[in-house]
């Protein structure tokens, strides 16, 4: 077993440079985004002045392009900067791995802070201290600052976001502009309205792409990332259909692309073809299936197990039916009892994520219900037996079975 990576092939068939089909690579070019981009830029363009740009706030559906942009116009923005000798700085923060006030702050003072001994910990410091570090960090530039909050939704708190709107009150010879990313687009409706007054000076909207766009998006990728003739006529336009029915996503695109050339080469093929696409469409599904379970609450999960041991012991399974599994399934787990009402929102927030369909049937003089259908059954079973947290399906089944014939 030591040889195991022996007779590997040092290069690939398919593939000249994997990395820019990630959602990470920010290429020189955008296709269809040189309306967003122009209004950004004239949003950002007093930095280069030396004034305060307007605070922005950028919404859209994932894959649209927001932050590809934003990173775009800040790598041009410090480039011109130092062109016209202007100190200009540009600063990443991604709200959905740092996502408090404290992690905030910090992550921004050690992007101006060179010396380790310097920097700002991880964790231990009062939090008006590190405010305090980040202002002197920032000051010390002379210069003007625009801190990108991608997934500003994520964030735990309206402290942090209050905090950053107030930083030019405290700086004398910097100045600090705020772009915050979100796909919520009701995001801003439940801030504090001081918060709310001192953002949103500007709104940007950034539409979903259509299948002609992604054919042109993946088409410039596919240049760099792919030696010459390995892709099949129909690969491109095949991927960017798929990702057009999921709201224009290019990002699904993207990944719809490259899975689809990983699988071509592990098999060591020369060509990518309609049949390596489809294969990649079910891999990313079973992928994002099993992402979305895993990191499910416990409440959460005991729904979704529910609707699994129902939907396998009887057809047309009910919001009330589900609800009586999932009450034997919490004493089962030594757990609380959700309210039915709790369960059916917790129902609609699965239906949302798509693991599973809740469809609504009218009853007549009755009322009204719905009727649960679970996707990727076997896949989740799987997961959900897997899952240490929760006990286990073949221990509870035989007390269940009763109920359900």
């Amino acid at each position: 077993m030591k040889d195991i990576f022996d007779g590997i092939r040092s290069s690939s068939n398919i593939f000249k440079n994997k990395e820019v089909l990630r959602p990470s690579y920010v290429p020189d070019t955008l296709p269809h985004r040189e309306k967003q981009i122009n209004e950004l830029a004239s949003i950002l363009a007093p930095a280069l002045r030396g004034e305060t740009p307007s605070n922005v706030f950028i919404y859209g559906k994932t894959g649209t392009g927001k932050t590809a942009v934003a990173k775009f116009i800040g790598k041009q923005l410090v480039a011109k900067g130092k062109e016209l000798q202007v100190n200009t700085n540009f600063v990443y923060i991604n709200c959905e791995i740092v996502d408090t006030q404290y992690r905030v702050l910090q992550n921004i003072a050690n992007h101006f802070i060179k010396s380790w001994e310097s920097r700002v910990p991880f964790t231990g410091w009062p939090t008006d201290e590190v405010y305090n570090k980040l202002i002197n960090a920032i000051e010390k530039t002379k210069g003007v600052t625009v801190i990108v909050l991608d997934e500003v939704d994520k964030l735990k708190g309206d402290e942090v976001l209050y905090n950053l709107s107030r930083l030019n009150y405290d700086l004398e010879k910097a100045r600090t502009s705020i772009i915050g990313i979100s796909n919520d687009l009701k995001f801003t409706e439940f801030l504090d309205p001081r918060v709310k007054s001192s953002l949103g000076e500007e709104n940007l909207v950034f539409p979903p792409y259509s299948a002609d766009e992604l054919c042109d998006i993946l088409g410039e990728r596919a240049k760099i990332a792919f030696k010459e003739g390995v892709l099949e006529e129909n690969v491109i336009p095949l991927c960017a259909a798929l990702a057009a029915q999921e709201h224009g996503d290019a990002r699904r695109a993207l990944d719809l692309l490259r899975v689809s050339a990983e699988i071509a080469d592990r098999l060591g093929e020369e060509k990518v073809t309609e049949k390596h696409v489809r294969l990649a469409e079910n891999k990313i599904e079973l992928d994002r299936v099993t992402e979305i379970v895993r990191t499910l609450p416990i409440q959460t999960k005991l729904v979704l197990m529910a609707a699994v041991i129902g939907t396998e012991r009887q057809d047309n399974l009910t919001t009330g039916e589900l609800y009586i599994i999932y009450k034997d399934l919490c004493k089962l787990a030594g757990i609380n009892v959700l309210t039915q009402r709790r369960v059916a929102d917790l129902i609609s927030e699965l239906d949302m994520l798509g693991i599973i369909n809740a469809r609504l049937i009218s009853k007549g003089r009755y009322g009204r219900t719905r009727e649960i259908e679970v996707s990727c059954p076997y896949k989740i079973k799987e997961l959900l037996e897997k899952d240490d947290s929760l006990p286990k399906l073949r221990e509870y089944k035989p007390k269940l079975q009763s109920k359900l014939l």
